[in-house]
């Protein structure tokens, strides 16, 4: 009898405890600004100025072409 009404118990608290989770909402972020103009500080690369769009452009190209291209890494079967 002891036993049984311990396991009870315990699967109430269980039960009970799962309905205090409060809900988890995502916070969404969201800029008016472009990209291109809303960096600064040290974490920029060298020769870009915030607003240069064309250069924004630039060098995502060089990156994607640099280091996100796969089959630059591979190396060339001879």
């Amino acid at each position: 009898m002891n036993r049984s009404l311990m396991f009870f118990a315990l699967s109430g608290v269980m039960v009970l405890s799962a309905c205090g989770d409060k809900p988890q909402v995502m916070q969404t972020y969201k800029s008016d600004i472009p990209a291109f103009q809303g960096a600064t500080g040290p974490y920029t690369t060298t020769g870009w100025k915030a607003g240069d769009k064309a250069s924004w452009e630039q060098g995502l190209k060089a990156r994607l072409q640099n280091t996100q291209n796969e089959y630059n890494k591979l190396p060339l079967a001879k």
